[in-house]
């Protein structure tokens, strides 16, 4: 979902590149200032474009009426390059002006100027406390799909539940919903239920009254107090203990909890997003998790794919990582294309996470020197030395299947590369390939494809989703 900008132009036309045209490149919806009543007030734009060159006084009055619906709502201010920006412009737009671009308009500029507003507003919505807002990169299928149902559940309260393996993004996810609702301008509190001991959890979640425990010399709020009017994140929800779950149950069926030591019930005006690494089906069927709580939670299920399921997205990954790191830090990496081919080939079991900590390693070791394939960990190359061994000695991109005699291997003319492989990671990119290449050849029809891979076709589904392959016309065969 993108963030609106105002743009206030007497005369657009006559800039170039048009500051419209360079708002849609970046990601923005601008909006005329003369159109303020197209935008939903619940929905703030990120901040007001004003151009220095034009009367200040309309400007101001554009300026109070959009405070009046928006009191958070901060200004850009476009300039004349060589003016600068003027003093009684300054001084007219106060605290609300939070960066000044020159013109012409330049990407960098502007971008770092979004940026800036970008923070500036969500620290004065408590965000800065818990960091900023990453944006979801990816335009594959998948995150498409992830981008539309945020924007959806975002304009509710309902319950959600975002499944994914560790470091695919979940907390990202949570934060996009919170800042995209109708709680934005209310606390969005975190909670790593697998992070804090079972039996501190409760004091934790619902706070204690002095004396409540040994230890509790005073009283303390706890996270549902804290989160009030917000959102309570409960990350790890499959790591939470039984006699837990129920306590969280009533308070997700009653909308009431107590402290620990205390009588006193209090109201939980708070939206509900968890999280889990974990299939909380199967802890049903064990035991482990409580069936009544699943169904509380899964109102409104969201599944993240793992980044191996969508290599497409590397590029735009490693770019997006690239720019966080310049501008947290003031490191500008720079990617080289056979490292960029390198990260594209990797299975990556720790997801963007692990791509995240690859980025910044690398922008600590290289600085700004280009990082080239051989500056990545070996881990890494390891699977590309294998692909290079097997293309050198003529074979196609993908070996062919093993040969059923076992004589026959003598011959075969794949190499073992001299750096090693990760053989697991290997074989799940072959499969994972194999079963794309059978895909496209049964017309995305599951159960021709699992005949030319000679599997049931129960056991193809199964990988399928293994690897997060979902085509769009398995829907009705799945």
């Amino acid at each position: 979902m993108v963030r609106d900008c105002l743009v206030l132009a007497p005369s657009p036309q006559a800039l170039s590149p048009a500051p419209e045209q360079l708002l849609h490149f970046l990601g923005y919806q601008p909006v005329a200032a003369d159109c303020l009543d197209d935008i939903a007030s619940e929905t703030p734009p990120l901040a007001l474009l004003l151009f220095q060159h034009g009367p200040r006084e309309p400007a101001l009055a554009i300026l109070e009426t959009c405070r009046a619906r928006w009191p958070r709502l901060v200004v850009v201010l476009l300039v004349p390059d060589a003016q600068g920006a003027d003093a009684d412009w300054q001084t007219a737009l106060g605290r609300a002006l939070v960066a000044s671009v020159p013109l012409p308009l330049q990407y960098d500029a502007l971008s770092a100027a979004l940026d800036r507003a970008r923070f500036v507003r969500e620290r004065a919505t408590g965000a800065a406390n818990t960091g900023l807002v990453y944006r979801l990169v990816g335009r594959g299928h998948a995150m498409e799909r992830v981008q539309y149902l945020i924007e959806r559940v975002s304009r509710t309260d309902s319950n959600v539940l975002i499944l994914g393996e560790s470091g695919t993004g979940k907390e990202v996810v949570a934060r996009n919903i919170h800042f995209q609702s109708a709680r934005a301008n209310r606390p969005f509190v975190p909670v790593n239920c697998g992070a804090i001991p079972a039996d501190l959890l409760e004091s934790e979640l619902f706070g204690h009254e002095k004396g409540a425990f040994t230890g509790a010399i005073s009283a303390r709020q706890g996270r549902f107090e804290a989160a009030e009017g917000g959102t309570l994140f409960l990350d790890e929800i499959g790591d939470m203990s039984l006699p837990m779950q129920v306590k969280l149950l009533r308070v997700l069926q009653e909308r009431v909890f107590e402290r620990v030591g205390s009588n006193r019930s209090m109201q939980a005006d708070v939206r509900i997003i968890a999280a889990t690494h974990r299939d909380l089906e199967t802890g049903i069927r064990e035991g482990t998790f409580r069936e009544d709580l699943y169904y509380r939670l899964n109102v409104f299920p969201i599944e993240l794919p793992p980044l191996r399921a969508r290599r497409e997205d590397i590029p735009a990954l490693v770019e997006e990582l690239s720019t966080r790191i310049a501008r947290e830090k003031g490191i500008n990496v720079r990617v080289g294309r056979d490292a960029l081919a390198v990260l594209a080939d990797y299975a990556w079991p720790g997801n963007v996470r692990e791509l995240a900590n690859v980025i910044e390693r690398m922008a600590i070791m290289n600085g700004e020197a280009p990082v080239g394939a051989a500056d990545l960990p070996a881990r890494l190359r390891q699977g590309r030395a294998a692909q290079d061994s097997l293309n050198s000695a003529g074979e196609t991109d993908l070996p062919l299947p093993p040969p059923t005699d076992s004589t026959a291997l003598d011959g075969a003319a794949a190499r073992l590369p001299a750096a090693g492989i990760n053989l697991k990671d290997y074989l799940e990119g072959l499969e994972r390939s194999y079963i794309c290449q059978a895909l496209t050849e049964a017309n995305d029809v599951v159960a021709h494809a699992a005949e030319l891979l000679n599997m049931r076709r129960t056991t193809l589904v199964e990988k399928m989703r293994k690897y997060g392959l979902q085509r769009a016309g398995t829907a009705s065969d799945l």
